[in-house]
């Protein structure tokens, strides 16, 4: 990398860490005021405008699929002749390390046991029908639409940084289609303050999450005793895995990190196939197929107005509240590393690769534990339900054979994973608040390092002062705004992509009516498909205001 001293965005800087402040100190200071002031806005969000989140999540899926399908599937990011600069395993490992970190690890051992006691569509509780459905809706809630939630700015960024030769990456200039200049002003740094206070709630969530699962392992295998004080250990250790890799970089930290994750999970999942109950885990996955794909239009709208059970709040709305959070940091962290990739090509490495990696995990990490809870094994389901998540995690795992090996294994897996999410997290953080970084350069160190301290405190601060429900609550409440500022990244993409087809048009055709006019030596020559917005720029290379 050169040396080029990058500047701070001071007014980004300033205002993420005024705006996370809000939410963190009163928390901090009056745990059960500020868990009451949260509690409230989530109930006016969820109970007012839960059906925005199902509605929006549809809407992208469906322009995706439109994307995928079209003309505009073929567009590559980047110059006519540039070459992916990873290989796609490294590359759709960096994406999916980046965008799900340990949070499959977590919620794929033990989610099926919630949908299990307490079932969605009046299903009588632990019914055989209730079995089933447990197994399906993970895989329903980690599937395609959250890839799509993560793909559409994705696709928007990379159009603008690596086709439109956007100086800076930055969310607000996935909005410059619709804002045009404007995203240089106070508009583009609230959008970008906006999604850094997103990305702080989703990444606090996951790492407050999976800390005492971490915990109360590493305190089964080892004399330490589990508390407040190995809970903080462990972040402590935590933050200098993924700080010492985000001080690294890209290459050295990040796709190291993502290789390793990728094998060593493909490792353990094949053990657990091979050891495990291997034709009951096939089974029900096929099953579990076969049902989300008949229902997914009435899981994806279901809100039960009449039963007024608040599944969907609980867990579809927390999910696409959650996904909406992680999605413009894992839009700017693909668009960063995707380019000589096609819309095509990132839809499906994102949408069908990365939900296939998830089903994976549900299949062979779930449906273990299911089993063991159905065959009257392990009684998984009371675990989670009397003693928490943590206790049914660390059940599953021991009944396996070689348990204690396959749970250091976990935890290790557990661990690598969420350290590369939160390194990405970090990076990217750094990125938007850096003023106009070069191409080929990375944000200050001390800065990439600074915005992974904050991470781990405001984990800290939120996992003591009131648990998992205000890590929930946290992920979408800082959602709420970032739907809109999606929305507007969606007709951003939508309105480059229809200027520049146009333009590449009018090339076309006044090419071809120069070729008549000259003698015919052959076939016209292609127009490239970086003529169009090279041509919708200004001369100081940024595109137009509304193109």
């Amino acid at each position: 990398m050169p040396n080029t001293k990058v500047r701070l965005d001071k007014r980004v800087f300033g205002f993420s860490l005024l705006l996370t402040a809000v939410i963190v100190v009163p928390v901090a200071v009056a745990p059960e005021r500020g868990k009451a002031a949260l509690d409230g806005v989530l109930g006016l969000l969820t109970g007012q405008f839960g059906w925005l989140y199902l509605w929006f999540a549809a809407a992208v899926a469906a322009m995706l699929i439109w994307l995928a399908a079209g003309r505009y599937g073929r567009v590559t990011f980047g110059d006519p002749g540039d070459r992916p600069e990873f290989s796609t395993l490294s590359w759709i490992s960096m994406i999916f390390t980046a965008g799900i970190g340990g949070g499959i690890m977590y919620w794929g051992v033990i989610e099926w046991a919630y949908y299990y006691n307490e079932p969605p569509m009046g299903m009588a509780p632990r019914s055989t029908e209730a079995a089933e459905w447990s197994a399906a809706y993970p895989m329903f809630h980690w599937g395609i639409t959250a890839w799509a939630l993560f793909c559409l700015p994705a696709l928007a960024l990379a159009y603008a940084y690596h086709v439109r030769k956007q100086r800076t990456l930055r969310l607000s200039d996935a909005c410059r289609g619709v804002i045009g200049d404007r995203a240089d002003g106070w508009l583009g740094g609230l959008i970008d303050v906006l999604f850094i206070f997103g990305l702080v709630g989703a990444a606090g969530t996951s790492l407050g999450l999976e800390v005492p699962i971490v915990s109360d392992a590493i305190s089964s295998i080892t004399p330490l005793r589990p508390g407040p004080l190995l809970d903080v250990g462990v972040i402590v250790l935590w933050t200098a895995m993924f700080g010492a890799s985000v001080f690294l970089g890209l290459r050295k930290g990040l796709k190291r990190l993502a290789d390793f994750n990728v094998w060593l999970a493909g490792a353990l999942g094949a053990f657990i196939l091979i050891a495990g109950p291997t034709v009951f885990l096939i089974d029900t996955f096929t099953n579990s197929i076969g049902l989300m794909v008949q229902n997914v239009l009435r899981m994806s709208f279901y809100t039960d107005p009449v039963g007024g059970s608040g599944f969907e709040e609980q867990w579809t709305i927390f999910y696409w509240g959650w996904w909406i959070s992680y999605a413009p940091f894992v839009g700017l962290f693909t668009a960063k590393i995707s380019k000589g990739r096609t819309v095509r090509g990132m839809i499906g490495a994102m949408c069908l690769a990365g939900s296939a990696g998830c089903w994976l995990a549900f299949a062979l990490l779930g449906n273990t534990g299911l089993y063991y809870q159905i065959k009257n094994l392990v009684p998984i389901a009371d675990l989670v339900a009397q003693q928490g998540d943590t206790a049914g995690i660390m059940a599953t795992l021991r009944q396996l054979p070689l348990g204690d090996l396959v749970l250091g294994v976990f935890v290790l897996l557990l661990v690598v994973f969420l350290a590369t999410t939160l390194d990405s997290a970090a990076y990217t953080m750094a990125t938007v608040a850096s003023k106009e970084l070069p191409r080929d350069a990375d944000p200050a160190r001390w800065h990439r390092v600074f915005w992974a301290v904050v991470l781990a405190v405001v984990s800290i601060v939120l996992m003591y002062a009131g648990g998992l429900d205000t890590l929930q609550t946290l992920s979408v409440i800082t959602a709420f705004p970032l739907i809109f500022v999606l929305g507007t990244v969606m007709l951003s993409f939508y309105r480059w992509l229809s200027t520049d087809q146009q333009v590449r048009e009018q090339l076309s055709r006044t090419t071809s009516t120069a070729d008549d006019s000259a003698p015919s030596n052959g076939d016209s020559p292609e127009v490239p498909a970086s003529a169009a917005p090279v041509a919708a720029q200004s001369e100081s290379g940024a595109p137009q205001a509304g193109t």
